[in-house]
């Protein structure tokens, strides 16, 4: 009897220690997952600003612009040279400028020794041109994607879409701007001279290993990769001097999975002047914005005389359960940018109380049909992605409203290529006014339900689909997309057999 207590006495010590050393580590994991670099930033770099891409143009009229994937390195910090992948540079692009109506082509050159695609990411544009993971570029071959701009002013943007591989290809440094702009918005007295007072930011989170880029997901961080750190337009530490009292910020979350909400320590409003697709119908004021990955907004801030303002990322409001916020990355807070405004400032015009009108259907009145997508870390709908099917076939000319829900746990957003959509309804309510105006990417926390109305315009391609998934990348990379074609009314779908070797597949002008 004395053996056998003495055996439960050990038993116990042990499975004692073993819950200590379990309560322990959870204790350890859960006070150091979360990151602040507020106060901790010492803005000591000058921004960069992505250079304007050259063009020429053809004679028929046509904007030409020449991009080249490359690999090179990078010096993010003063002597540490990083591997790193850029459009026409070591990292990241040239910003694309194009008008309403103008007919672009883009010659694209893949250097890189691996295959890769270019996608308009929020451009209506045909399937064939769109660069999604069908559209894949061979290892030193090229293609030209070109179409009619055919749609409003707006903030887009451009990265790679392989699929499997998009997270890694873009956190590499595959992404850079494409500005639309049209007659009604160049006649608001709005800021718009690049990078003076109309400040494009690209934001990312990142994280060294030595002098490399580390891209690993960390344990517990099921939405992806989350850095320690942030920086703009490839700038660490970033600071921007202004000049005049308006400034007008394109904020772009380029990240791979990363949600910020932006805003500034000291509270004061900004103006919402436009979100994904372009500008809202008025100026919204509110005190933060938050960007899912994929998402833009431009606002306007006000400034004084002589002062130093930082742009933060404060914890997002309704991320999630505790789990969620601590594990991924919806406690953590980051100082973005300083700008610094000069003694004397420019008066700048006040904002016009009418911006624009959305192009964008307002309601069901007229809708063709509706459809359900319930997001899932295994699929939409149940299903991972595949590259011979289409998943949903759609009707040219016609409405629809989408019902996206999110029962699964985690964040999750989701992007639908070609089509700048409205967003109905937030469960069962109005949207914020953040969510007004046009979107092509939305944010959907755990146990959301969001009505999207489209209007599919095409052009028709029976042959040749378009995505919509989940813009977490690795959550797009496990699967978490499907396709969408667009067709005539009384077409099929026609779309071959993926190619067995797609990824090493060549295409030529086209």
């Amino acid at each position: 009897m004395s053996r056998i207590k003495r055996v439960l006495i050990v038993l116990g010590s042990v499975v004692t220690v073993v819950v200590l050393t379990i309560g322990g580590l959870f204790t350890w994991l859960w006070t150091g997952a979360d990151v602040s670099t507020a106060g901790r930033v010492d803005f000591d770099e000058k921004l960069a600003i992505p250079p304007l891409a050259k063009s020429s143009v053809d004679k028929d009229g046509t904007r030409v612009f020449d991009l080249r994937m490359r690999a090179g390195t990078t010096e993010f910090k003063d002597g540490v040279k990083t591997p790193t992948w850029g459009f026409n540079g070591s990292y990241l692009g040239p910003t694309l400028r194009a008008a309403r109506d103008e007919r672009v082509r883009v010659r694209i050159r893949n250097d890189l020794a691996e295959a890769s695609t270019v996608h308009w990411h929020g451009m209506h544009l045909p399937a064939r041109m769109d660069g999604g993971p069908h559209q894949m570029i061979a290892p030193g071959a090229a293609w030209s994607p070109h179409w009619t701009v055919d749609q409003p002013a707006a903030t887009l943007w451009y990265h790679p879409h392989p699929h499997g591989s998009t997270a890694r290809h873009v956190a590499r440094g595959l992404a850079g701007l494409f500005l639309v702009d049209d007659k009604e918005s160049g006649r608001l007295p709005l800021p718009k001279r690049y990078g003076v007072d109309d400040l494009p930011l690209v934001v990312q989170d990142v994280r060294f290993d030595g002098a490399k880029l580390d891209t690993g997901r960390g344990f517990l961080q099921n939405v992806g990769f989350l850095g320690d750190r942030t920086m703009v337009n490839g700038t660490l530490n970033p600071y921007q001097e202004v000049h005049d009292t308006h400034i007008r910020l394109r904020l772009l979350n380029a990240s791979t999975a990363r949600t910020y909400a932006f805003g500034f320590p000291d509270g004061r409003a900004f103006s919402l002047i436009a979100t994904d697709g372009g500008l809202l119908e008025r100026p919204t004021s509110m005190e933060r914005v938050r960007l899912s990955p994929g998402e833009r907004a431009e606002i306007v801030v006000r400034m004084r005389a002589g002062e130093r303002v930082t742009l933060r990322s404060f914890p997002p409001d309704d991320y999630g359960d505790a789990w969620q916020r601590r594990f991924s990355g919806g406690d953590d807070t980051f100082d973005v940018l300083e700008l610094r405004a000069a003694d004397r400032l420019r008066p700048s015009p006040r904002l016009p109380a009418v911006l624009g009108r959305l192009e964008i259907p307002d309601g069901e009145e007229g809708a063709v049909r509706g459809r359900h997508f319930d997001l899932k870390r295994s699929g939409i709908n149940g299903r991972e992605m595949a590259m011979g099917r289409v998943d949903e076939t759609v009707t040219r000319g016609t409405t629809e409203v989408w019902t996206v829900r999110n029962g699964n746990g985690m964040p999750h957003n989701f992007h639908v290529h070609d089509v700048q959509f409205r967003v109905l309804e937030v469960d069962g309510e109005k949207p914020p006014p953040a969510l007004r105006g046009p979107k092509d990417t939305v944010f959907l926390p755990d146990g959301t339900t969001m009505r999207l109305a489209l209007r599919f315009d095409g052009p028709a391609d029976p042959e040749t689909p378009y995505m919509y998934h989940c813009h977490l990348l690795y959550h797009e990379d496990e699967g978490m997309m499907g396709q969408f074609v667009v067709v005539e009314k009384g077409q099929r779908a026609r779309i071959p057999a993926p190619h067995p070797t797609h990824a090493r597949h060549t295409h030529g002008r086209g």
